[in-house]
């Protein structure tokens, strides 16, 4: 029974949920302790290449046609897609999520990230890719953005108190379209889902990692790794890196291999509100009206345009994008 498909997928799905909800919990408390949000993207990318780096090299020695991997033989997918899908999905969007969390609260990351991203691939696979906005996705999207403008716009209205929310909301929306992009991007180009959580990894370490180290030399980059605890810099690493990105995806493919990216997404709109909750249990915050109806606006739109896919279209196969991207891999 428990080495079942329905037993790994439903422990798989645990996980994914678990580790999700905890990675905008664990980046809002973050930003309180010593590590500034470039320390911990780098602390993201190092750990994650610490497991992906020798996992792309084995995938790809042995090849004998060079073009099907770049960058030194570390990335499985070829330079192109290496390149764009890293840009969006491993280097930008770790930034941003981190920086967010240095200005707005965990339940405004909640909303805006994991609530957004369903929005923002479907415009942008509308754009990009043809896709087909039918009516009842339309509704399901418009309750998204009424929850993401309950939410965003208290922080614009703090802005004329002098309030810094405000920036913080736009760098999570931000993030999410990132996300969304190399969601879009991936199934453009048909990518494996490892390989290219790999590509992205290697991408992001061998561009981010050299010019962190120019810029925080020569005093360009603030950087306060020098003063952090050890404790704090291992589980940083660990839980961005080892976690947020190899193991949440692993799991996340395992879910979707056992219920299928439908109710993969379903199962994923519980994030948003865990990690309010979360939010509110664990670091006090504060769960006003306009966010308790963001977040039932926001996973009622998700919940409601996921069961206006059909099974086996084009539009089912998107979904497994819009629910990979509520966390990691940002989005975690």
């Amino acid at each position: 029974m428990l080495s079942s498909p329905r037993a790994v997928g439903i422990a798989a799905a645990v996980v994914t949920v678990a580790i999700w909800t905890s990675f905008i919990v664990i980046g809002r408390a973050s930003a309180g302790r010593t590590l500034l949000p470039f320390d911990i993207a780098l602390l993201r990318i190092v750990g994650a290449a610490i497991v992906l780096l020798p996992w792309g090299w084995w995938l790809t020695r042995g090849r004998r046609d060079a073009a099907s991997s770049s960058l030194l033989g570390f990335s499985p997918l070829p330079l192109r897609p290496t390149v764009t899908a890293g840009v969006f999905g491993g280097l930008v969007y770790a930034i941003l999520c981190y920086a967010g969390f240095f200005f707005a609260p965990a339940a405004h990351a909640s909303v805006l990230m994991p609530g957004s991203l369903p929005l923002w691939t479907a415009l942008l696979a509308a754009v990009l890719l043809g896709d087909r906005i039918t009516p009842a996705r339309a509704l399901g999207l418009a309750c998204i953005v009424a929850g993401d403008v309950l939410v965003g716009g208290e922080g614009l209205l703090s802005a004329f108190r002098g309030g810094e929310v405000w920036k913080g909301d736009l760098i999570f929306m931000s993030a999410a379209a990132c996300w969304a992009t190399y969601g879009v991007l991936a199934r453009k180009f048909g990518l494996d889902a490892v390989r290219a959580t790999i590509a992205i990894t290697v991408f992001a370490c061998f561009t981010y990692v050299p010019l962190f180290a120019l810029l925080t030399g020569t005093g360009v980059l603030p950087t306060r790794l020098p003063q952090a605890p050890w404790g704090e810099i291992a589980f940083q690493a660990l839980f961005q890196g080892v976690g947020s990105v190899v193991i949440s995806g692993i799991t996340f493919v395992q879910m979707v291999r056992a219920f299928g990216p439908v109710k993969s997404t379903m199962i994923t709109a519980l994030v948003p509100g865990l990690s309010a909750l979360g939010a509110v249990a664990l670091l006090g915050e504060p769960l006003g009206w306009n966010l308790l109806a963001g977040l039932a606006l926001v996973t009622a739109g998700i919940l409601f345009g996921v069961r206006a896919v059909r099974p086996n279209t084009p539009d089912s196969i998107a979904a497994s994008a819009r629910a990979a991207s509520a966390g990691g891999q940002k989005y975690p």
